[in-house]
């Protein structure tokens, strides 16, 4: 089984960047606006659409607000047999620390995964701090 770890610094509060993650509906709006372009909440389970293209389903599995954390689990998307990830927000100086991690099955689609977190993980700073910013 793979396992990614991907980490970025964001030049912004981590309340704010917290705020954006733990609503679970507004990835396409708030959290990495152009990575994903749509997302629609069912319950558990939401529905992303990546700009790649991409549709896949996911279920919601704990958004923890003491530990800045929220766990998913991919329900189908092509080629995944197994994929559960996390993201957990830490202080850092007055900036915040993003922490993503993937498992997934095959190991083979590691690469394009662990590229898609990276992608991610910029979208998200660039949505956060360009918001940093025009609050100052």
């Amino acid at each position: 089984m793979a396992s990614i770890q991907r980490e970025a610094l964001i030049n912004a509060s981590t309340a704010q960047v917290w705020d954006a993650v733990r609503d679970v509906g507004a990835l396409h709006d708030r959290l990495v606006p152009g990575f994903v372009v749509d997302t629609v909440v069912d319950g558990e389970v939401r529905t992303v659409c990546f700009g790649n293209g991409l549709r896949v389903r996911e279920r919601i599995v704990d958004v923890d607000d003491a530990r800045r954390r929220i766990a998913w689990s991919v329900l189908d998307a092509p080629q995944l047999r197994y994929h559960h990830a996390s993201l957990q927000l830490f202080d850092d100086a007055g900036r915040c620390r993003a922490v993503w991690i993937a498992d997934l099955l095959p190991d083979e689609l590691a690469s394009r995964i662990a590229t898609m977190i990276e992608q991610g993980l910029m979208a998200m700073q660039r949505a956060h701090e360009r918001t940093a910013t025009a609050d100052r």
